[in-house]
């Protein structure tokens, strides 16, 4: 091992006292923070918030203090079919009726893991996995149609949010604290050679106790609803004695399975054109699992603007985070210049980053809009779900270059792939580690 040396400071030191650019800099760091100090002005200019393709979706929705995203992200695809069917305006469904199906399935899936490696030390990475977060806000596209097949969907006035639902901090906590402990109790009755009936009723009493938690904080789902509603040319409409899957196949009557996930993942462990799925990875046990195709990053882009021209936004995934400007809602490789401040070279591929942890999947936004030049996309317009004090009324701008380096899955119709990728969706999916970066949730 190398020690630093008092010699080798004083060497640092000194070249960096030489430097008057970085003196310069560092009075600006000091003042004004690194991003603000290292803002590119330019981008706002290249960034306008104008689209040749502009889908019409209404206002945006907000998540508020959770991590639902995705969940928002794939009930907004839903909500702008819903709208356009309907002649409706500033429409939402429930996005609480969601959370609370999709947080106790998660509990059953983690007890399923649980037991599954109940035979593995506590100190195995798979078991260490598990009780880091026993489950979270966050998930997948295939995990929430999961919710949508099994239990329908509901307008917000059925099921409106909560205190929990809008800052969902303290019931994570709580249901997390919760499932750890059920996890020592399930880990420990297999330790004792308890029977399968045994389990399977301890198993019971556990889930009655997350129902418990979930329906005081978040609400019971309704079983039974009336929607009445006023469409844009404010007619009356009304609805009663509506079910969540009732609702849903008058009101959405989508077909899921006409849908897949694409992903781009550059890395050599992951070769295109072949599906992937990630072991340990949903909420609803026997639902649809989660599987990817992986593409190259303009098969990808062809796809989502395929979509886009028939007039359907896109559900998408990336890490939103990296390089974008959240007040202003743009999203650009050039929004901040790090290397000229610093005078360090901060740039890695994109497979670097996802093989050394520098980036992954965090957020899930839809694709409603793309501006074209010369029939190539420049920027892409972004419905996000953070409320429309940020960005422009809460729609984000995407540069193309971006969208190469930091988005990494879509959902579009698989009518719209070519043969040759409709013959890779049918391969076997390898099955990714419950670690890997493709795991990750939005």
């Amino acid at each position: 091992m190398s020690e630093i040396t008092q010699s080798e400071t004083n060497k640092f030191r000194e070249a960096f006292l030489a430097n008057p650019t970085q003196r310069v800099g560092q009075r600006s760091v000091w003042k004004n923070g690194i991003n603000n100090s290292a803002q590119n002005q330019s981008t706002f200019v290249e960034n306008t918030p104008t689209f040749s393709i502009d889908l019409n979706t209404g206002k945006v929705a907000n998540q508020k203090k959770s991590g639902r995203c995705w969940m928002f992200a794939a009930l907004n695809t839903m909500r702008h079919k819903l709208s356009s069917d309907f002649n409706l305006a500033n429409f939402e469904l429930s996005q609480n009726y969601t959370f609370f199906w999709d947080k106790y399935e998660k509990a059953n899936y983690f007890y399923e893991n649980i037991l599954a490696t109940a035979d593995l030390d506590r100190t195995s990475r798979e078991v260490a996995f598990l009780l880091q977060t026993p489950q979270q806000d966050g998930g997948q596209w295939d995990m929430m149609v999961s919710i949508f097949d099994k239990y329908g969907i509901v307008p917000k006035s059925a099921m409106p949010e909560t205190a929990s639902s809008l800052d969902s901090t303290q019931l994570n906590e709580y249901l997390n604290k919760l499932l750890r402990k059920h996890a020592y109790i399930l880990r420990t009755l297999v330790a004792d050679h308890a029977t399968a009936s045994e389990i399977e009723t301890k198993r019971q009493d556990l889930l009655q106790e997350v129902y418990n938690v979930l329906a005081m904080a978040l609400g019971i789902p309704p079983e039974t609803f009336d929607f009445e509603y006023r469409d844009e040319n404010n007619n009356f409409l009304q609805e009663t004695d509506l079910t969540p899957q009732s609702f849903f196949k008058k009101y959405i009557d989508i077909d899921f399975n006409d849908y897949i996930s694409v992903i781009n993942a550059p890395t050599a462990d992951k070769p295109f054109m072949h599906t992937y799925s990630v072991d340990m990875l949903g909420n609803v046990v026997n639902g649809k699992p989660v599987q990817y195709l992986n593409l190259e990053m303009a098969d990808l882009k062809d796809l989502a603007l395929k979509q886009l021209q028939a007039g359907e936004s896109v559900w998408f995934g990336s890490d939103v985070g990296q390089s974008s400007i959240r007040d202003k809602g743009i999203m650009a490789l050039d929004a901040y210049d790090v290397n000229e401040l610093f005078d360090v070279d901060f740039d890695t591929t994109k497979a670097q980053r996802l093989d050394y942890g520098e980036s992954m999947m965090t957020h899930a936004m839809v694709l409603t809009g793309v501006d074209l030049v010369n029939d190539q996309p420049t920027k892409w317009k972004v419905e996000n779900s953070w409320g429309d004090k940020v960005g422009t009324n809460g729609f984000f701008v995407m540069s193309d270059a971006w969208m190469d380096e930091f988005t990494y899955q879509i959902v579009v119709r698989k009518d719209l792939l070519t043969d040759a990728q409709k013959a890779a969706l049918e391969t076997e999916p390898i099955k990714l580690a419950p670690w890997d970066p493709m795991g990750a949730l939005a």
